[in-house]
């Protein structure tokens, strides 16, 4: 039977209900609110057209059938009614559908009571259940892990169906990679049949191939140390492992950083010639769309005067070096830039979530850069108070801004991650001390996002009063050097993460390394500017 035809007579055997649960179940997969899909074909065709459902691939729609139960339907439309051994649905959205399935029409009205304190009275007038559950999680109230308030809604209106969300709780594990899960929910397990698959766009079949130009080595940057600030807190390493990550750092090449950044996302090694030119037409792995009537919003938040945090903080020199450099570099790609200075903890989230809250239907993708002192995944406002790295980014994912959904949300984040000693007077941190890396809940798990980070986990990123920070720097030089030869970013990253690693103060001991980390589904080519590129200070 034409698959398509075997979609359409699936579509027409299931209710408006039926529809309304399968649009749920697919929402962390296809990263958006299905809440407006009124027709199966609607999703059916979503699901397509980023390749997890078709005549080859028949699973997810037999897999959504067992989670509602049309067994009987399943056969009919002759496909095999065993339980796939890979599941694409995550078990958090299996459990709160299988928490609707069992509140009542009465259950439903008094959760509905209890929510009126936390939720606005017409967004839950003739909501379903499955509907306020979208709204809970609209307003952060729950997540896959935050479950606090609706154990305390169930425990209230149904006792018994807090068991389930017990054993969900239970089946949790946490994660040992950093490898991110097409079901954009990494840190819930699975259940019964539910092995989430890699995601698509870190497929072995499916992965870029960071083709990397041999650019001259840079020479080793020997820092004036009474000119380099530091991202460290006043802790001291041993002697054996400040060794050992210099020699690390030192010894490390294109070739390296591009297996290091493969190990990092889970993508197998591709063997490269010098004389490769960047492939960006890949059939395989396509590229984001760049052609829209603008290429979007950049927001830089530059905070750099914290006389008025506490804890008290050093003031950030040499960080309006990097804002200067990135206004010019991304308007030359073609964004429009929207510099905020000295940014308190609310007013980053209150910019961030006024970014999410515009119409970027036109727009290309998203950029946003933080500059400024940092915790373990945090970022530091000038009033000394912290903000999640995720809090920053949950504003614009595809489910808070639907008109972003599907297009590169791309973070670039100039704070310290880790510790390292103090050093003399000129010495300063972006980041008090820190007895771990970024966490696991920091690397991006909505679809399509992109976080550079400055430095690797646990150690510190260098900024210079008079030339500004390695990272930027590095990054600013090399998208200006190898977007006219039409390279794509995570490739421009890995020659940051060359350069960078190259880069040393005068005592030989002081390293850093960037790290990308995504969940990038394509390739992000900028197209070439016709402008002539901005002149950028020299590399130091």
């Amino acid at each position: 039977m034409d698959f398509q035809k075997l979609l359409l007579d699936a579509g027409r055997a299931l209710s408006q209900d039926e529809i309304k649960a399968l649009a749920f179940l697919c929402t962390d997969l296809l990263g958006r609110s299905l809440s407006s899909v009124e027709e199966a074909s609607d999703l059916f065709s979503l699901l397509a057209d980023q390749d997890h459902l078709s005549a080859e691939r028949p699973q997810l729609l037999t897999e959504l059938l067992l989670i509602i139960q049309r067994t009987r339907l399943i056969r009919n439309l002759g496909l095999s009614d065993q339980a796939p051994t890979r599941s694409l649905i995550s078990p958090y959205r299996k459990l709160l559908y299988n928490l609707s399935e069992e509140i009542t029409d009465d259950d439903l009205r008094d959760m509905k009571f209890l929510l009126n304190k936390n939720l606005p009275r017409r967004k839950l007038e003739e909501k379903s259940t499955l509907s306020v559950f979208l709204e809970m999680e609209h307003m952060d109230l729950i997540s896959d892990t935050n479950l606090t308030l609706l154990e305390e809604i169930i425990g209230s209106v149904c006792p018994m169906l807090n068991e389930k969300i017990t054993k969900f709780k239970a089946q949790q594990v946490t994660p040992t990679s950093s490898t991110v899960q097409e079901t954009a929910r990494p840190r819930s397990s699975s259940c019964t049949f539910e092995p989430n698959p890699a995601p698509r766009s870190l497929d072995p079949k499916r992965s870029a191939s960071f083709e990397i130009p041999e650019f001259p080595p840079l020479a080793e940057s020997i820092m004036n140390t009474s000119n380099t600030s530091m991202d460290v807190p006043n802790v001291c390493l041993g002697v054996d492992e400040r060794d050992r990550l210099s020699q690390q750092l030192r010894s490390l090449n294109t070739d390296r950083n591009i297996n290091v950044l493969q190990s990092n996302l889970g993508i197998d090694a591709v063997q490269m010639s010098p004389a490769q030119t960047p492939n960006t037409n890949n059939e395989v792995l396509g590229s984001y769309r760049m052609n829209r009537a603008k290429r979007g919003f950049c927001l830089i938040i530059n905070n750099h005067d914290f006389a008025k945090s506490r804890p008290s903080l050093k003031d950030r020199k040499g960080t309006e070096i990097d804002e200067d450099c990135l206004k010019k570099v991304f308007e030359w790609l073609g964004f429009e830039v929207e510099i905020q200075s000295d940014c308190t903890r609310q007013k980053m989230l209150s910019l961030m979530q006024d970014l999410g809250s515009r119409d970027h239907s036109q727009m290309d993708c998203l950029v946003c850069c933080f500059l400024s002192h940092g915790l373990q995944g945090q970022v530091f406002g000038v009033d000394g108070k912290t903000v999640e790295i995720e809090e920053l980014k949950r504003p614009v994912n595809g489910m808070k801004c639907t008109t972003l959904a599907e297009k590169p949300k791309l973070f670039f984040i100039q704070a310290c991650q880790g510790n390292n000693d103090q050093r003399p007077v000129y010495i300063e941190s972006d980041g008090p001390v820190c007895s771990d890396a970024v966490r696991f809940a920091s690397i991006p798990f909505d679809a399509d996002f992109l976080l550079g980070m400055a430095t690797v986990p646990s150690y510190v990123s260098f900024r210079e009063r008079t030339c500004g920070t390695w990272f930027i720097q590095s990054l600013c030089r090399n998208l200006v050097q190898m977007v006219p030869s039409h390279y794509d970013l995570l490739s421009i990253l890995t020659k940051v993460n060359d350069d960078v690693s190259q880069k040393t103060d005068s005592s030989g001991q002081k390293k850093q390394m960037p790290q990308p980390s995504t969940t990038l589904r394509k390739r992000v080519v900028f197209p070439v500017p016709e402008a002539p590129p901005p002149s950028l200070p020299p590399d130091a």
